[in-house]
C-alpha cells in the first residue's frame, strides 16, 4: 500500500506541475538578456586583433612607395594573371610517348 500511496503522489505531482512550469516558462523571455549581450564576443576578439589603434600618429613621416615603382609593381602582377608561367612535373618519364622502356628487344 505504500508503493501505491507513493505512486499516487507522484502522479499528481507530475499532473500539477507540469502545465504549471509549461505556463510560467511561457512568461519568461531570455531573449532581452541575449540582445543586450548581441555582437560583444565578435567587438571583444576585434579589438583584440588591433596591436596599435595609434600607429598612423606615431611616424607620421615615414616615406612610402613613389607613384612609378607602384605603377610598375601593379602592371607586373596584372600581366602574372594573363600569363601564368608553364609548370612541369619532371618525376614522370616516358608517359605517353609511346615507344622505348618496355624491354621488348627491339
Amino acid at each position: 500500500m505504500k508503493a501505491t500511496h507513493y505512486l499516487f503522489a507522484r502522479r499528481v505531482l507530475v499532473i500539477v506541475a507540469a502545465p504549471a512550469c509549461v505556463t510560467l516558462g511561457g512568461c519568461m523571455s531570455s531573449s532581452p538578456i541575449w540582445d543586450a549581450h548581441f555582437g560583444e564576443a565578435v567587438r571583444t576578439v576585434t579589438q583584440a586583433q588591433v596591436i596599435d589603434p595609434d600607429a598612423g600618429e606615431h611616424n607620421p613621416s615615414k616615406p612610402g612607395v613613389d607613384g612609378k615603382a607602384a605603377n610598375s609593381a601593379m602592371g607586373q602582377y596584372q600581366k602574372s594573371f594573363e600569363a601564368p608561367p608553364q609548370t612541369f612535373t619532371p618525376l614522370v618519364l616516358g608517359v605517353g610517348n609511346g615507344g622505348g622502356g618496355g624491354g621488348s628487344g627491339q
